[in-house]
């Protein structure tokens, strides 16, 4: 195993000719992809990983410096690729790694055959005739919640990003990955994420682009959806679905992935 391999935890699943990578977001690790990667293992290679940060990943290696922006997540994409010798993937990438997936596929297209993005945002933050869902003091009380004591923050953020009381499945494993992430690290990711603004990069995406989106979540509003299809310089789908929370292929897996399996498996006129 080489040094990128071994620093992201990445796990080769399947032998298909065709390579998917699975990309996850904040707070989570390779796992939440739990329920998908056994229909996929048949037919793929399966590509998981932890992107730097994730509790389970050295917080040693964590380069403040580096993960400020988006760039320094995507070059880790671009470095697994590279050492793993993929030359084209399809990329599943949730929450923010849908945006990391936007960013290295602009630097690297060839690697790249699909982008399939669930819960994703090119910014956060409400602007002038953009509403991205939040405003500077909802950023500013998240944070504050956060410094002052992150285990409880966690045990309240868990259950209103799924969309789920603490007593479901998929909240306390949510809980569980996002309280083994060490505070400073969760702290900077998400300063980091909610910072971005990459709507000026959309245009340059040139790779197919399938968006997936829940009806009702708490850090996506629905329409940002609809703004990724307009703004991506490729071909680009939306399907909107009738389901409630951030990480819907945990709380909904019956309804997400059949959907997240189709969109691998068809080109954009599905």
């Amino acid at each position: 195993m080489g040094i990128v391999e071994e620093a992201h935890n990445v796990n080769i699943l399947g032998s298909g000719h065709q390579t998917i990578v699975l990309a996850h977001g904040f707070g989570t690790d390779q796992s939440v992809w739990k329920h998908l990667v056994p229909h996929l293992i048949q037919d793929y290679k399966v590509v998981l990983f932890d992107t730097m940060g994730a509790g389970t990943t050295n917080p040693e290696y964590f380069d403040f410096d580096r993960y400020a922006t988006l760039e320094g997540f995507a070059y880790d994409v671009i470095g697994i690729l590279e050492e793993l010798k993929v030359s084209s993937c399809i990329y599943v990438g949730h929450s923010v790694s849908t945006m990391i997936g936007v960013v290295a596929s602009i630097a690297r297209p060839d690697l790249f055959s699909k982008l399939v993005l669930l819960s994703g945002s090119p910014r956060y933050l409400n602007d002038a005739d953009y509403f991205g869902g939040f405003e500077p003091e909802d950023i500013e009380q998240l944070f504050e919640s956060m410094q002052s004591n992150y285990k409880a923050w966690c045990a309240g953020f868990a259950p209103l990003a799924i969309g789920g009381d603490m007593e479901s499945v998929a909240v306390q494993e949510f809980s569980r990955t996002l309280f083994n992430m060490r505070p400073d690290i969760a702290y900077s990711i998400l300063q980091t994420i909610f910072q971005i603004d990459i709507r000026n990069l959309l245009r340059h995406v040139t790779i197919p682009c399938h968006i997936i989106q829940s009806m009702k979540d708490l850090a996506v509003p629905v329409v940002v959806a609809e703004y990724l299809h307009q703004n991506l310089g490729g071909e680009s789908i939306v399907e909107v679905m009738s389901t409630d929370g951030h990480l819907p292929q945990l709380s909904s897996p019956g309804v997400v992935i059949p959907v997240i399996l189709r969109h691998i498996r068809c080109d954009i006129a599905v």
